[in-house]
């Protein structure tokens, strides 16, 4: 599927009945996208490779995991990365547990150690660009400790696209900026952590850390002004007939230069 399969409709802003909403969804069962054992179902796109090379290996599965692995790199080289499941999805509720590993590489960015994500309504890895490091896509943003400040886990970032982020009341306010903090806890690396992500027939999303909602927001859309992905995402909407709103896309796992792993990987489709 490339962009184009994209729905074309308006994102609805949720209102004030958020909890009442969210529970009315009709759920299927939860179903595991993670075998344990393999990536079959799982694609990987490189930055500076081309779509399915797994490069130097740094997609594996060890121990019931998917991990980030460098131990084929010398050196990061902005060599930014994504593996893809097959399947795009529209409503639906995710759910993982991830644990920060150590140690990144000595070229990682200061800004991506102890840093990943799970990216989400992303557009396919086959349309991205060979040298493209981000799909245009929302990021659920996962920061582990490093140094003494605090670091919250959980914001959410927005290559490519933006958002209208919620408050308590469902109020709405479209984000400022590439990346929004969030409310989470400062998790220590080694930690098997919790993430959960729900996104709405709707539109709304909620993002939860060991069961702490810290985020809501709604309304996604392409955004040819985010200097992130301002090229991808003109390209994307030229593709689809100038249309902006984002209703469906992939769900793909980050490495970033810092190693992580992800596991008990599971689906819940909604409608």
């Amino acid at each position: 599927m490339t962009w184009k399969r994209w729905g074309a409709a308006a994102l609805v802003v949720a209102c004030a009945t958020l909890p009442a909403q969210a529970s009315a969804q009709k759920a299927g069962p939860w179903r595991p996208i993670f075998d344990g054992k393999t990536l079959d179902g799982w694609t990987a796109k490189i930055s500076r490779h081309p779509v399915g090379e797994n490069w130097r290996d740094t997609f594996i599965v060890k121990d019931g995991a998917i991990q980030v692995s460098y131990a084929g790199y010398e050196t990061f080289a902005l060599q930014f990365g994504h593996l893809f499941y097959k399947t795009p999805f529209k409503a639906y509720r995710l759910r993982l547990i991830y644990k920060v590993l150590e140690p990144p590489l000595p070229d990682t960015p200061a800004w991506a150690r102890s840093n990943s994500g799970v990216m989400f309504h992303s557009q396919s890895p086959q349309s991205m660009g060979l040298n493209q490091p981000f799909p245009v896509s929302v990021e659920f943003q996962i920061l582990g400790k490093d140094g003494d400040e605090p670091r919250p886990t959980g914001a959410v970032c927005t290559p490519g696209v933006s958002i209208t982020l919620l408050d308590a009341s469902g109020a709405g306010k479209r984000q400022a900026e590439h990346c929004t903090p969030s409310t989470g806890p400062n998790i220590p690396n080694g930690t098997w952590t919790k993430l959960e992500l729900e996104v709405l027939p709707s539109g709304q999303v909620t993002e939860k850390i060991d069961g702490q909602v810290v985020h809501r927001y709604a309304d996604i859309a392409l955004d040819p002004a985010d200097p992130m992905a301002a090229a991808d995402a003109k390209r994307l909407i030229a593709e689809r007939g100038g249309a902006l709103a984002v209703t469906e896309g992939y769900i793909a796992l980050q490495s970033e230069g810092h190693p992580i792993a992800f596991k008990d990987i599971e689906v819940q489709e909604l409608r």
